[in-house]
């Protein structure tokens, strides 16, 4: 334990770009072991394109490019929070291998959710599920830990913060809203459970846009504009 514990380390350094370069390394290494839950179709599978999806291999291929989607969506956030850091410290460096540990764990429950053999068990969505849930609230602590220890560079207003906050809380809650569904109704509704999101996200990620300008303008003594009150 005593060996995580490093000193701060300041952006315009070489250990910051090592511990940035691990984290993005992880990143892709995630998104490449997706890949080993696809089966190599049986050869008369090949046949036509018709033949190829209509086994497993479809079923295969929708979980690979939802949660090649969904990685990349953290590795951006990631990429997007780091940005506005002016160091690293132990804590935060803790709280991001938890975070790139959920993240890793994503191709083992993506093969719950696209193995044709369990995919209407409701076990697996609701593992998937609180996975995601779980690396969104860790990265949300990652920003927080860094904050509160003065590594957050950028003007972040109290409005500001809790907009941010509230937006990511609200897919959390989609995404655990959808376990009592998957053991009540099914796997399935589950599944439509988390379709909102595509209607919720550029919703709330707007509004939390909007709140965050409005709140840095006020702050700097502009409205959202840019004009000078």
């Amino acid at each position: 334990m005593a060996k995580l514990l490093v000193p701060t380390v300041k952006r315009e350094t070489s250990e910051f770009d090592r511990g940035l370069g691990f984290f993005d390394a992880v990143y892709a290494f995630a998104i490449t072991l997706l890949i080993t839950n696809i089966d190599m179709p049986a050869p008369d599978a090949w046949k036509s394109i018709g033949t190829l999806l209509g086994g497993t291999l479809g079923s295969q291929l929708l979980g690979f490019v939802i949660s090649f989607v969904v990685i990349a969506v953290f590795w951006k956030v990631n990429f997007d929070l780091i940005r506005d850091f002016s160091g690293m410290n132990s804590s935060v460096v803790i709280v991001n291998l938890v975070t790139v540990g959920l993240v890793v764990l994503l191709p083992f429950t993506t093969q719950g959710i696209s193995d044709p053999e369990i995919v209407g068990l409701p076990l697996p969505t609701a593992l998937y599920a609180c996975n995601i849930a779980l690396a969104i609230l860790s990265q949300m602590i990652m920003f927080e830990v860094g904050r509160r220890s003065g590594l957050v560079a950028a003007n972040h207003p109290p409005a500001a913060l809790w907009a941010e906050r509230i937006d990511a809380l609200l897919k959390v809650a989609v995404f655990l809203a959808s376990v009592p569904v998957a053991f009540l109704a099914g796997p399935g509704w589950a599944r439509w459970v988390w379709a909102t999101l595509l209607v919720i996200s550029p919703l709330s990620g707007r509004w939390s846009d909007r709140r965050v300008r409005e709140s840095q303008a006020a702050a700097s003594g502009e409205d959202a504009t840019g004009s000078v009150r």
